[in-house]
């Protein structure tokens, strides 16, 4: 499911650069959210009465998150390059660990860490093909990176105690709704310039956005937030393949190498997971024995 999503982002990628030349930030993310917020709801139906105040406030949090992440990627993209922009998005994948580590007290293995470093250098080869020089808009995506990574480890804290689907449709509603008010106090944006990209607006919002985020919500039930970080990295591969599929882009042997290491990355975080599994195993086999000899289990 992680990779599903991972491919999803990627191939939204050239419908967000669309927009983006043609209307602000933060009035396309505010539309995009709030038509996948829509969609969401006419699923649930009569269950969103069911919304706990765990999920309101979980959802929340998470929406400030997301519509801050968004908003930051967004802007970056206008003052620095897409390749730069990609990486510095990416660097997730090693601040998730590190925020794990130093926030909630959890420090990952050598191999998660190991698993970070080879998916970041193979992100940095994808994306910018090993240069590097600062631009303003370093600083955003810098800002944006730090965002994804709490949202990834927010997300797999919430949904252990949250229903997936009603979280999702919350935060998508809280992001959407502060974009477009922000969009409406700062930007300009005319009926003709949306109708040129309704089309980007709706496979942002029903696809990637509905269909992504929710389906982040319910595989980070069963995968640990620097697992996740790890597959949903392979954003940019599946955004190089797509542009390379759809929009005739050339990949250099340096991206491809770049594209290996990461996939590379995603092997060794499964290895780390199946090891972790293997160990924990005989203990929960062992409880299990130890009940059912007292009479406790069936």
């Amino acid at each position: 499911m992680l990779l599903a999503v991972a491919a999803i982002w990627g191939s939204a990628f050239s419908a967000q650069r669309v927009a983006s030349a043609h209307v602000g930030t933060f009035t396309y993310n505010g539309l995009r959210f709030l038509l996948a917020a829509g969609i969401l709801a006419f699923v649930l139906r009569g269950k969103l009465r069911a919304v706990t105040r765990a999920e309101w406030r979980g959802g929340l949090l998470i929406g400030i998150v997301l519509a801050g992440a968004s908003a930051l990627q967004q802007a970056g993209v206008a003052f620095t390059t897409a390749g730069k922009a990609g990486f510095i998005t990416g660097l997730y994948v090693v601040l998730v660990p590190l925020f794990l580590a130093l926030l909630w007290r959890q420090w990952p293995s050598r191999l998660v860490w190991a698993a970070s470093l080879v998916a970041t250098a193979g992100l940095f080869m994808l994306s910018v093909q090993g240069q590097w020089a600062l631009q303003v808009g370093d600083a955003l995506e810098l800002g944006g990176a730090v965002l994804w990574a709490l949202h990834v480890i927010l997300i797999g804290q919430l949904v252990r105690r949250a229903d997936p689907l009603r979280l999702s449709w919350v935060q998508c509603l809280v992001s959407g709704a502060a974009n477009v008010i922000l969009g409406a106090i700062v930007e300009t944006n005319t009926v003709h310039a949306l109708s040129s990209v309704w089309w980007a607006v709706f496979y942002g919002g029903a696809i990637s956005v509905g269909l992504g985020y929710t389906l982040q919500a319910y595989s980070q039930r069963h995968a640990p937030a620097t697992d996740a970080a790890l597959i949903l990295s392979l954003e940019s591969v599946f955004a190089a393949l797509f542009g390379w599929l759809l929009l005739r882009e050339t990949l250099t042997l340096v991206q491809l190498a770049g594209c290996a290491l990461m996939l590379g990355g995603m092997v060794l975080a499964q290895v780390s997971s199946i090891s972790r599994q293997r160990e924990t195993r005989p203990a929960v086999v062992g409880q299990c024995a130890d009940k059912v000899t007292q009479g406790e289990g069936p």
